[in-house]
């Protein structure tokens, strides 16, 4: 959900020479601020990690500190040297997500999938912030791309919640039960792929690369039982965001 979004905008934005350069050094501030939430909510005791002694504390100051001043610094070289202030608008709409997404966890069990559809949208701003580094514009076409992949995380992390809760789900009609909200999820999903081609909004390929997604989602429903293999699963739903990825970029460089 980070990694994919930045090389589908990076690649989408056709970055060479110094635009390669500073979208190599947004790579180094999404995973220096990916790392540091961790650490700093277990500082915050905000997460089921919380330091037991005087040396998890110590680690955890180390690795904030550490990771903080790579973003800080990555930040510090993209601003002065490319005048990336858009990155200032776009952290703040990721902020405010993972916020949200913080509020939503505190809740419990019932808002454990909005948690994380929020948390996509931060993890997936990535690649409207890729984009704008590797074209040097802040447009209309970062917010689709943006959208495009908050749609493919969306649909990973639903498909995933459904495989889970739905375990014991043998016929179609107990699937059908259980995926309800994950069928309009899918009718959600095409309809907005098929506006974003009414629009023009990305290439036809680009478009084709939520293909395998649907498919696999709908064909679920008539697959036959099996044993839910998690780490299976996992894997899976990897090959298919990186097929995803190959089909995006394609779009737009054919």
């Amino acid at each position: 959900m980070l990694l994919v979004p930045l090389i589908t905008g990076a690649a989408a934005g056709n970055a060479s020479g110094e635009r390669l350069i500073q979208v190599f050094l947004f790579v180094a501030v999404a995973l220096g601020l990916f790392c540091l939430r961790t650490p700093v909510e277990a500082g915050l005791q905000l997460s089921p990690l919380r330091p037991q002694n005087e040396g998890e504390r110590n680690l955890i100051y180390l690795s904030i500190y550490i990771y903080s001043s790579v973003t800080l610094l990555g930040l510090a070289i993209l601003m002065q040297r490319a005048h990336a202030y858009g990155l200032l608008l776009l952290g703040a709409a990721a902020a405010i997500a993972f916020l949200f997404q913080t509020v939503l966890k505190r809740l419990g069990r019932e808002t454990r999938m909005s948690s994380q559809l929020t948390g996509a949208i931060a993890l997936s701003s990535t690649s409207a912030g890729a984009y704008y580094l590797a074209t040097g514009h802040f447009g209309p076409k970062s917010a689709i791309i943006w959208l495009a992949n908050w749609l493919l995380a969306a649909n990973q992390i639903h498909f995933v919640q459904l495989r889970i809760h739905s375990a014991r789900a043998h016929t179609i009609g107990e699937k059908m039960l259980q995926g309800k909200g994950f069928l309009l999820h899918q009718a959600a999903c095409l309809l907005l792929v098929a506006l974003m081609g009414r629009a023009g909004w990305l290439p036809a390929l680009a478009l084709l690369a939520f293909g395998p997604l649907l498919v696999r989602g709908f064909a679920w429903f008539l697959e036959s039982p099996r044993p839910l293999q998690v780490h299976r699963l996992g894997l899976k739903e990897l090959v298919y965001a990186v097929v995803f990825g190959l089909f995006f970029i394609a779009g737009f460089h054919k």
